[in-house]
Formats: structure tokens, sequence, C-alpha cells
């Protein structure tokens, strides 16, 4: 007997249900699909290639070598299958409308031909359709995290398989080096290699470097990005190099021998909740990639301006707090959340561009894009989501930076040529002109002007949420 195990995102032996069925059931084939209409961003695509690379080396520890495959998800079940002699394929769900769509049409079609074929949940604390309330989904995340704090018990993760069969017939492999993942002229991936370990390995790492030197201050320190107080391990969930699961469970039992860590864990499970509550957002409205949930921000008066677009993206806006958030991004492939929210609340509520376009670039520029998070996240901040801040929340972008970035070394860090300002001058430049000039900076030459008087950007997103209050 011979399973093929669908690899897709989630590259990890550990914890990873399908696989370790497979190892109990007989010959394992682990094959890397690749459907080329659900491949993610480039920055993504970069991690994810480095992250195969380590688990076709845990693979080939095991004695099973890992096919890579490229193209129509059942078009290429069907030549494994014809090729290896495999009765039976496993993998582990996934949860968005077109995925979903494709698995089962898959499972259809190897059940109607007598394959054997089971999925498992490997993405999630609690499947989609589980929590709900009187049989209706959730739609505020607070008393979905209760419910599922008081009545959801999280399986006990897999162990990782120490033995395993290989298949007797092994198809040949496509090249996973043609497929384009790693930029080459010009290599910008480049720059990312100094701020990640991608792969199973460093998931585990981070995890463990996280609890040791940094969960003590999470609940204090998570909202000032100069202090590197979060655990960063969003990609390796995104890639699925680690379970939620496995961090559920290594938090459990820090809670019980390190018991005065617990407001520091709480509040880091909360950020795992969330996690889960926008994957059960994607299940239940699988509109929230493209289409604002509250429907009346259908009739929004969204701007177009593709030059105020390109500013925000090259971090060029005149905002320190915000242009120090986007070159974080292209940098590293990674923003701070509390930085995430200060630039996604200026794209929509400043310059009230849509929120999609913020989405849009983050899909492609994220090494941890995730298709419920990021359009979740976006929704929130743009007050059109379910569990959205309200529209009258605008982020000062000014306030923003004295208040978490007082000191001002994550803006001088990502924004250097404002390096020597004093602190107090640092979040708004424009302020004193003759200090700046005493500096040598030039606002439109050294350094750009703000695209927008924040105070007159906000009475006009006010004016424009309120005409959809008043339409209701």
């Amino acid at each position: 007997m011979t399973s093929i195990v669908l690899f897709r995102n989630d590259l990890r032996l550990d914890d990873h249900p399908a696989f370790a069925h497979a190892v109990v059931r007989g010959a394992v084939l682990p094959v890397f699909l690749s459907d080329p209409t659900d491949e993610r961003g480039a920055a993504y695509q970069w991690w994810q290639r480095q992250s195969l690379r380590t688990l076709e080396t845990r693979l080939a520890a095991l004695g099973l070598p890992l096919v890579y495959r490229r193209g129509e998800t059942l078009t290429i079940i069907k030549e494994l299958i014809e090729q290896s002699s495999a009765d039976t394929v496993l993998w582990n769900r996934r949860y968005a409308r077109e995925q979903r769509d494709t698995d089962m049409h898959l499972k259809n079609w190897l059940r109607e031909h007598g394959i054997t074929v089971e999925s498992f949940p490997g993405d999630t604390l609690c499947e989609p359709w589980n929590l709900l309330r009187d049989g209706t989904p959730y739609k505020v995340f607070s008393p979905f995290w209760k419910r599922f704090l008081r009545d959801v018990s999280v399986d006990v993760a897999f162990s990782c398989p120490q033995h395993a069969q290989a298949a007797a017939s092994i198809p040949c492999s496509d090249n996973p080096d043609s497929w384009g993942w790693e930029p080459q002229a010009p290599d910008w991936a480049s720059r990312f290699r100094n701020h990640w370990q991608p792969g199973e390995n460093g998931a585990m790492e981070r995890l463990e470097g996280f609890i040791a030197d940094t969960l003590v201050d999470y609940a204090n320190g998570r909202d000032f990005p100069a202090a590197n107080k979060v655990s960063r391990l969003s990609p390796h969930l995104a890639h699925g190099e680690i379970s939620p699961r496995r961090v559920w469970q290594r938090m459990q039992e820090l809670t019980t021998a390190q018991p005065e860590l617990r407001k520091a864990i709480d509040k880091f499970l909360a950020e795992l909740g969330w996690r889960e509550f926008s994957w059960h957002l994607l299940y239940h409205f699988s509109q929230l990639p493209y289409s604002p949930l509250r429907e009346e921000f259908a009739q929004f008066p969204w701007s177009k301006n593709d030059d105020l677009l390109a500013a925000w993206q090259k971090g060029q806006t005149g905002y320190p707090i915000v242009d120090a958030g986007m070159r974080e991004l292209w940098q590293t492939g990674y923003i701070h959340n509390r930085v995430r929210m200060i630039v996604g609340s200026f794209l929509v509520k400043d310059l009230l561009l849509p929120w999609q376009q913020g989405a849009v670039w983050f899909w492609d520029t994220l090494v941890d894009a995730c298709p419920a998070n990021n359009n979740a996240s976006w929704q929130w901040v743009a007050g059109c989501g379910t569990d959205a801040a309200p529209y009258f929340r605008v982020f000062n972008p000014v306030l923003q930076a004295q208040k978490f970035d007082g000191e001002g070394n994550y803006q001088r860090r990502w924004v250097p040529e404002l390096a020597r300002l004093p602190d107090k001058l640092l979040p708004e430049p424009w302020s004193d002109p003759a200090l700046l000039q005493a500096h040598g900076i030039w606002l439109g030459e050294s350094y750009p002007r703000p695209l927008i008087d924040h105070a007159i950007a906000r009475e006009r997103a006010l004016a424009a949420f309120a005409t959809l209050k008043a339409e209701r």
C-alpha cells in the first residue's frame, strides 16, 4: 500500500496529520504540489523555496524523496497515481473557498475511481464549522475567543515520525528551481536573508528563542516596534513550518511550569486567536479577500490616485513612522504588527485609497502573506469588516510615533536620512523647517513633504464614513 501525501502550505513533518497517518499505513510518497491558480505573492514564494529545501532534507533523513510537481491539481494527481500505483491520497485541509473547491473536486474523482482519500485538520486549532453561535458564524472576535477558551479542547499535536517506508516506484520530479521563485536579476530577496531562517528548523528555533528571550516582556512590549518583543512566528505559521497546535501545546506546558508567565502567554495566545478568527471569517465569508463584509461599504467613495499609492508603497509619504513601516516591509518582507495598523490606517483613512490595494501590495511583499489574516486585518483597519475598527478610529501617525517609538529608534533605522533629528522633531519633521535645515535636511529634496495634512485628512475621512452611516 502506497499513500501519496500532498504538501502545500504545510511544510513540516512535526504535527503533520496526513504524513503521520501515511507513515503508519505503509509506504509514503511525499509530493509538493503547486497549483498556479493557488500560488501566493513573490516574497512568499521566495520563502517557500527556501523552506522546501529544509523539508526535502528532513524527508531524506527518513529515506523519503520529495517529488515536486507544478500544474493543475487533478491532472497532476492522476499522473502520480498512474506512475506510482498509489492507492491512497492524503492531505491536510485548506479553508479558502477556491482551495476547498479544488480539494473537493479531487476527492470526488478519487472516490469515483476507487482510490482511498482522506483529509485532516492541520492548520487551525479548531475547524471553522465547529465553533458557531446558534448555527451561525461569529462576527466579532471577543465573543469568539471567549467561547473558544471556554469550550474548545485543542487536540494533542502529532510527533514527528522517526521511521518511514518509501514507495517502491518513485515518479520523476519537476525542478523547482525552474519555477522562478528565487529572483535572479535583480536578486531583491537577498536583503531578506539576514533577517530570517525559513524552514521547519527555523520555526522551532524561533519559537524557543521567543520563549527564552522575549515572552516575559511580550504583554507590555509588543506594541513598540523598536523593542523586538514580538514572536515573529507569522511567516513560519503562514508556510505551515510549525502548526498552531504545536505552539498552543508549548504555551500550555509553559503555563503549568511557569505560572508567572500567564499574563504574557494569554496575550500571545489571543494573537493566535486572531489568526484562528481570520480563518473562521474566510471560511464562512468567502468574499473576504475581495468585498467588504459590511455591505454598505460597497458604495464608499474611495479615491483613485496611482501617485499617492506609489508614494505609500515606496515609503515616501512624508510621515516617518509610515515610511519606516513601508521600508521595513520592502527590506525584510515583514512589518511589525502595530506599524501594520498605522500604515493601513494611513492608506485607507488619510489617503482614502481602497483597502484592497493595500491588501494586494501586502500579498505580494509579505513573507507571511496569508489569505485569512491579511484580508481580515485590512477589513478591520478599513472599518468594513465584521469585527472592524470603528469608522471614527483614525490613527494619527504623529501621535502613534510619539507613543510607540518615542526615542525614534525604529524610525531612524528605516528612514536613515532623518537619523540626526532630535526625538521631538522626528515624528513631524515639517513642524520646524529652520531646525530641519540646520540638520541639513530640506523637505521635498532630502525627504518628501507630507502627502496630506493629517487633520484635514481625518475630517475628510469622517465625513465620508458619516455618509455611510446616514444611508443605513
